[in-house]
């Protein structure tokens, strides 16, 4: 009984080491290796950080809630979702609140790999997962516009997520099993409008995010992508945007890039909502951005859309 009692303690111990080990940000760096930095004697190029913030939406989850300013970062929106409620952060360039005293490579590490400056891991409600397909350059690049920002006060209430999600920790087992540290790679069989469009599309775009269906772990299901999925804050469906009879097969190029203008559809009917938010960042794109952005959407495997449950 004694023996099979300290064996137990052993496996116990040995359990806890072996979690501990797993899910450190360390580990995660020792399996997918760490990506490549800027060249250090590289000047950001502030205009394509411009380009890069709004492409990426930073003002739909990360303004202050009901202020008319949308350059204003200082976060607080609720963001609700089957694992609890996150709390969205400050990402101005305040000092102590917000990001002003972080460095370049923490910002990237940040992006790409959801890491914070002091070691912890962020939860993949930060998209993470797409923005890691983004370029050192345009990160770089980002991390200097969002400097030029004004600088908002005051700090972000803790995230509201029952047990186990509220063990950080464990996010670092999710990132082994989901996060690849791949960077965005063109296609050289591709035009160069289509690879700019699919590097905008799946990187700081970061569209799979909302238009996919998850599973259980909140993983994106890869055959579901881009085909559309229950909102995950419960306000019906997030519709299909590939190329299928129920998504946005039959619209052209011209039509998908007026909506990422203005919002209209081919029906003469608005995008409203979240989509209406999304639209307000993707107008301040060039109009050669978005037109990339709607051939390279148009040229996914079509998918039939999320029906729901029966």
């Amino acid at each position: 009984m004694r023996k099979a009692l300290i064996g137990l303690v052993a496996l116990i111990i040995l359990g806890v080491i072996g979690f501990v080990a797993l899910t450190s940000p360390s580990a995660y760096r020792l399996v997918r290796a760490e990506a490549a930095a800027p060249d250090a004697n590289r000047a950001p190029n502030v205009e394509n950080g411009r380009v890069m913030f709004f492409a990426g939406g930073c003002t739909s989850c990360h303004a202050v809630p009901n202020n008319d300013d949308k350059l204003r970062l200082g976060g607080g929106y609720a963001l609700k979702s089957p694992f609890g409620t996150f709390h969205v952060p400050n990402i101005s360039p305040h000092k102590q609140d917000g990001i002003g005293s972080w460095t370049t490579a923490d910002f990237i590490r940040a992006m790409r790999e959801g890491v914070s400056p002091d070691g912890r891991h962020y939860y993949p409600a930060f998209p993470y997962t797409s923005y890691q397909r983004m370029s050192a350059e345009d990160l770089s690049d980002l991390f200097a516009f969002m400097q030029t920002l004004p600088a908002v006060e005051g700090r972000v209430r803790d995230h509201e997520l029952p047990f186990p999600f509220n063990i950080r920790r464990g996010v670092g087992l999710w990132k082994l099993a989901f996060l690849d540290g791949q960077i965005f790679k063109p296609d050289a069989s591709k035009s160069a409008s289509l690879n700019r469009g699919a590097y905008l599309v799946e990187g700081p775009g970061h569209c799979v995010e909302c238009h996919s269906e998850r599973n259980v772990a909140g993983a994106i299901i890869g055959e579901r992508r881009f085909a559309g999925g229950p909102d995950p804050e419960g306000r019906g469906i997030v519709p299909n945007i590939t190329p299928h009879q129920s998504g946005i097969g039959g619209w052209s190029p011209e039509e998908l890039a007026t909506l990422l203008k203005t919002g209209e559809t081919p029906l003469f009917d608005t995008v409203g909502g979240p989509m209406g938010a999304v639209v307000a960042n993707t107008a301040q794109l060039p109009d050669a951005d978005r037109q990339a952005m709607a051939e390279y959407l148009l040229s996914l495997p079509p998918r039939q859309g999320f029906k729901g449950p029966e």
